[in-house]
């Protein structure tokens, strides 16, 4: 028995060896194809709204029920209807060509400013402390949101035409960093933390992709800080916030209650959770269960595997939003899908962080699955711009066009996407030569020949003007008034 154990033992390992090669002999072959990038977008996309679904239909049931004149699917109802308008702004972003996009950036972050500006004005409305939305009736819009895909769009645009003098800091902070300065400046008088630090996020991957230096990323890290700070302690809900995080035993029925909620509710869950819609904490025991403390219901409900499928969700897209990046030529699609990724990516990171204790709260929604307004939006739209730019690879382009736009392309009515061509660049303009027929000996050749750059000193390298200084040098009747 032991030597047939010895015998197996090697044969079971290289059996598994074995698997472990051909399944990363597919994969890779599966992701060395054209359209990998795309068809990845798509599928983190459809399993986050999915799962987004689910869990806002199972966290906001008894908060509907709690809200008068409401049913038991009331915000549920709302979130898909979201999810709807959110699902053709994916495909207007998807059918849209990217120079179109570019081009209207301009004009999207003008009209998000003067929505920044308007919503401050007795048009806007405040929800939760903070004067950040306008209402249409049933429906709230958000113009913050908008913002900050504005920002990406059009920071991206302007630093791309002027990658070739970004080493001066005039030209690399100039104007993107004083239009997003006015823009955090407005949301701040809002105050809407949540909106200010995303904003932050937004800025600080446009300057990192486009090659800053460290030093500056110091200098606004001290200013973000301070502006933080200023809104920390501007209300005393966010003030009395800080504290809680800083000494959450000291008030846990009160303020530091809602954090310490959400730490039961992730501990209760266990590994495999209690069962969907089984969890007790959205039974009044954790505030916002459906909006901004939604992954503390997934880990009541779903467990640790819900909370592992959620991290590895945001973890692939990362990648695979970093992969369409570098796998692109055109450089202002390069930085606007590595800072849509950032922009996302560090938005869960932080929701997550606040719910697991890591940070104070904030405010910020989980990306795709916490229910709100616009927030769903502008995510499926970033999402849209994404799988867009996934289209633009080289090697997508060329199978596009070539194979055709293959069965989901046909569903979606999706155009073929055109192939990066370069900017042309300016030829420095040269001195014009003088006509061949003309008679240079009725011209002074000292000056005739020399054009006005070179007596000012531009191209003295070559050996023709020194020659003629050496000349002059040796007959002073010729520098003084040429021949007689």
């Amino acid at each position: 028995m032991a030597a047939q154990d010895v015998a197996g033992r090697p044969r079971r390992a290289g059996r598994v060896a074995g698997r472990l090669g051909s399944f990363r002999t597919a994969l890779t072959a599966w992701l060395g194809r054209p359209l990998a990038s795309f068809h990845l977008v798509l599928a983190v996309f459809g399993l986050l709204t999915v799962l987004g679904m689910v869990m806002v239909l199972s966290a906001s049931s008894v908060a509907s029920l709690n809200t008068p004149g409401s049913g038991l699917y009331t915000i549920f109802k709302k979130h898909l209807l979201y999810v709807l308008i959110g699902v053709i702004a994916f495909w207007v972003m998807l059918r849209m060509p990217l120079a179109r996009i570019r081009g209207a950036s301009p004009t999207a972050m003008v009209l998000g400013l003067l929505a920044l500006v308007a919503v401050l004005t007795p048009l806007g409305k405040t929800i939760n402390g903070t004067q950040s939305w306008f209402k249409f009736g049933p429906f709230s819009f958000q113009p913050v949101e908008v913002c900050k895909l504005a920002l990406a769009l059009w920071g991206a645009h302007v630093l791309v035409l002027k990658r070739a003098v970004l080493h001066r800091y005039r030209h690399l902070l100039v104007p993107v960093l004083p239009a997003a300065l006015l823009m955090f400046a407005l949301v701040m008088l809002q105050p809407d933390l949540g909106g200010t630090v995303t904003l932050g996020v937004v800025l600080i991957a446009l300057l990192w992709f486009a090659g800053a230096p460290l030093r500056l990323f110091g200098a606004l890290a001290m200013g973000g800080l301070g502006g933080v700070f200023l809104l920390a302690i501007g209300t005393t809900y966010r003030l009395d916030r800080v504290l809680s995080f800083l000494n959450p035993e000291d008030d846990p029925t009160n303020h530091g209650y809602q954090a310490e909620q959400a730490k039961l509710a992730l501990a209760d869950g266990g590994l495999f959770g209690r069962g969907l819609g089984q969890g007790p904490s959205k039974w009044n025991f954790l505030p916002n269960a459906h909006n901004d403390f939604i992954f503390a219901v997934i880990g009541d409900e779903l467990g640790f595997l819900g909370c592992l499928l959620v991290l590895g969700l945001f973890a692939m897209l990362a990648i695979v939003g970093m992969r369409i990046a570098t796998r692109n030529i055109d450089p202002w699609i390069r930085m606007v899908a590595a800072t849509l990724t950032v922009w996302l990516v560090a938005q869960a990171a932080i929701n997550i962080s606040y719910v697991v204790g890591l940070l104070p709260v904030t405010g910020i929604t989980l990306p795709l699955i916490s229910s709100g307004g616009t927030s769903v939006v502008v995510t499926m739209m970033v999402f849209g711009i994404l799988a867009n730019c996934a289209r633009h690879e080289p090697e997508a382009v060329s199978a596009l066009r070539s194979q055709g736009p293959g069965r989901f392309g046909k569903l979606m009515r999706l155009p073929a996407p055109d192939p990066y061509k370069p900017p042309k660049k300016r030829k420095p303009a040269r001195p014009s030569a003088p006509p061949r027929g003309a008679d240079r000996r009725a011209v002074p050749p000292r000056r005739a020949a020399q054009p006005a750059q070179q007596r000012q000193g531009y191209g003295r390298v070559g050996g023709a003007p020194q020659a003629r200084q050496k000349t002059s040098r040796g007959n002073p009747r010729n520098a003084k008034g040429g021949r007689r």
